[in-house]
């Protein structure tokens, strides 16, 4: 059953991808625009992300901050929608999560999934998938998704240790209907613009363009 289950999730990840990207084109070329014509740089963030059994692939983002972020401020942190390297296309696109919409490629071509664990950078919380602990890396058995089950239930106000358990746990109940589930609260969250910057902690700060 879980086979096909797993069938069935690319099936209806390759549909709703390709659909998905037709009919929001118009929205990505207005997109492109405005960032192409608000600030300096390229229109689209690539990030090397660990994904399926700790391989790694780049994932694709909207731009929202300015060019080497990473090295101005406060590096990798970003605590607030008020920090001065988020562009001001940017801070529509993180409070919308339009920021995600390019991901539908990497869904596409089959680097991601709709649904599933978030991809974490390669080097936090952990420096590589070989120091992971062992229980932390069935989290990457399944391919990552664009949002999950730990995006709608707690998001960034847990460490990444507790978000782990919950990436888990939906490894072990997945099916094609939760994956409906967590993608139609999705949506609702989406639509209530949830504030991105909850905590302090190290671990829950929202990591530059990583944490979502």
């Amino acid at each position: 059953m879980r086979l096909v289950n797993l069938i069935l999730k690319r099936i209806f990840d390759v549909i709703s991808s390709f659909i998905g990207l037709i009919i929001i084109s118009p929205i990505l070329i207005i997109i492109s625009l405005l960032i192409k014509l608000t600030s300096k740089g390229p229109v689209f963030f690539t990030q090397e992300r660990l994904g399926k059994n700790g391989k790694s692939f780049k994932i694709i983002k909207f731009r929202t901050m300015v060019v080497n972020a990473e090295h101005i401020g406060d590096g990798l942190k970003v605590q607030s929608e008020n920090d001065s390297r988020i562009t001001p296309i940017g801070k529509i696109l993180r409070k919308t999560s339009l920021d995600e919409l390019p991901q539908l490629f990497n869904v596409l071509i089959g680097q991601m999934s709709l649904v599933g664990p978030r991809p974490p950078v390669t080097y936090f919380p952990y420096d590589g998938y070989e120091n992971y602990p062992d229980w932390a890396k069935k989290r990457f058995s399944m391919k990552p998704g664009v949002t999950g089950l730990s995006q709608v239930l707690v998001r960034n106000s847990v460490s990444w240790d507790e978000r782990i358990v919950i990436d888990n746990k939906y490894i072990d109940t997945f099916n094609i209907l939760l994956d409906i589930k967590i993608l139609l609260k999705t949506i609702v969250k989406v639509l209530k613009s949830e504030n991105l910057y909850l905590t302090s902690d190290i671990e829950q700060q929202k990591v530059l363009t990583e944490s979502k």
